[in-house]
């Protein structure tokens, strides 16, 4: 698969996924926030522990390049990779870690997929709390997850905010399904 195909996929699957927990904050000429909320059946730090280790389960194969999740990582340390490993000793940078904070925080900079050929820096911050238990006395948890991105994109940010966006309400709505039922789908 190529670039070309990759960028059509990456935007063609945007548009046709529709999340009501996913929100563009703001479209800009020179970029855009995006911002999805979740509750988790789970404690913040169980959570963080699924989102971190447990990559390959929940994020969609259609988004990967080598259309094969279990290709994925994430190595929560400063300097860490959220990488991607393709044939013959290739991969892919899918985001750089630049803070860790275990059980609450994970944040990571870089443009995804298509956004990779511009000139873009992006953040993305991945922020758990713990929330009042429930009647039962179980610990629950709150995700905010936030992406922020910024720079050059010749066609400019209308198109690919609420693409990102549509792709990113997908990704978290499988890790949410995965947390809380056990199963991505």
């Amino acid at each position: 698969m190529n670039f070309t195909s990759i960028s059509f996929a990456f935007c063609a699957l945007f548009f046709v996924t529709s999340h009501t927990s996913a929100e563009v904050i703001n479209i800009s000429p020179n970029g855009f926030l995006i911002r999805h909320e979740v509750q988790l059946n789970v404690p913040a730090e169980q959570a963080y522990d699924q989102m971190v280790n447990q990559v390959s389960t929940w994020w969609n194969p259609s988004h990967t390049y080598s259309q094969n999740a279990k290709n994925l990582s994430i190595d929560a340390r400063p300097g860490g990779c959220f990488c991607e490993k393709l044939p013959n000793g290739g991969g892919v940078q899918h985001l750089s870690v630049v803070y860790v904070a275990p059980g609450k925080t994970l944040r990571m900079t870089g443009a995804l997929g298509p956004m990779q050929g511009s000139g873009l820096a992006g953040s993305m911050t991945w922020d758990f709390s713990a929330i009042k238990a429930t009647e039962t006395g179980k610990a629950l948890s709150k995700l905010v997850l936030t992406y922020s991105v910024g720079g050059y994109m010749p066609a400019g940010f209308d198109k690919m905010a609420p693409a990102a966006d549509g792709m990113l309400g997908e990704q978290l709505t499988r890790y949410k399904n995965l947390v809380n039922t056990g199963k991505p789908d």
